[in-house]
């Protein structure tokens, strides 16, 4: 009698459904729709309300907003204030790049040593951690008595802000860094300067770039502050005091914008920087 064999089939799973426009792009649709609709209703709610004789004085709309961005970056309008728009933007873009860049450079040596030295972290201890706590605006009337109103003067807030973020997490990187893969290098003859360009500073990239990036905001914070209260007669913040002072909310709302955009190209070039060092890193390994 002959029998015959059924062979089992094979379960083929079906291509998995391919993502909607909207599905692959929900977050960037979500977030820009909302944005736009907070300016439609920034936009329309002084036609559909209407404002007081007093608020038309504090209160300006986005098309205003873009009009003042227009005349001052685009047609290069003269401001009741000396100079023009660059001029007060080279001013705050020069001391903020020298007083960010000073401060990389004393913090991340500084900080590496001192999370390589136990003796030089029990001497700087106190003092880093007493100076991070305590206000910038404190330091502000001193360093204007000491260096006068002028370019040093916002180099000086723009170093003190900035610092320290970077300090305390090229030291918490530095500190965190493999014990174990320390001790295999050493094993091999390495020295110290060999031991953290080869395993501690590639090992404290991730705490660098944080440090870096709160260092960035710092320093733009410090920038304003110091404009703000005269440590200089040129820079976007002395721009924000002026139109203050004639009710100039367009102009007010024109140079924060350009503060915002200049802070998210900075921290994408910091970004970019970051992704360009970290290849190295094994790709992480997706689990399911």
């Amino acid at each position: 009698m002959a029998t015959s064999t059924v062979e089992p089939s094979t379960y083929i799973a079906p291509p998995p459904a391919e993502e909607t426009y909207y599905e692959a792009h929900e977050p960037t649709i979500l977030g820009g729709g909302f944005i736009l609709a907070v300016f439609a209703v920034w936009e329309l709610y002084p036609a559909i309300f209407g404002l007081s004789k007093g608020m038309k004085l504090f209160f300006a709309t986005p098309s205003d907003i873009i009009a003042a961005l227009y005349s001052l970056l685009i047609l290069n309008e003269k401001l009741p204030m000396v100079g023009t728009i660059w001029q007060h933007f080279n001013a705050s873009t020069g001391t903020f790049l020298f007083g960010l860049g000073l401060s990389i450079i004393v913090a991340l040596p500084l900080g590496v040593v001192l999370g390589r030295s136990q003796t030089v972290d029990a001497m700087f201890d106190p003092f880093i951690t007493a100076f991070n706590a305590t206000p910038r605006l404190v330091f502000l009337p001193i360093v204007l008595i000491w260096f006068g109103v002028g370019f040093w003067t916002v180099i000086a807030i723009v170093f003190l802000g900035a610092v320290f973020p970077l300090l305390i997490n090229t030291y918490a990187g530095v500190k965190n860094a493999d014990k174990l893969l320390i001790n295999v290098v050493r094993s091999f003859g390495a020295n110290e300067w060999q031991i953290n360009k080869l395993v501690v500073l590639p090992n404290s990239l991730p705490f660098i770039i944080a440090g870096l990036r709160l260092a960035i905001g710092r320093a733009i914070l410090g920038v304003v502050v110091a404009e703000f209260f005269g440590g200089t007669e040129f820079g976007l913040g002395v721009i924000m005091v002026q139109a203050s002072q004639s009710y100039r909310v367009d102009i007010l709302f024109a140079v924060l914008i350009i503060f915002m955009v200049v802070s998210l190209l900075i921290t994408a070039a910091v970004k970019q920087i970051e992704n360009r060092l970290s290849r190295w890193r094994p790709a992480k390994i997706k689990t399911f």
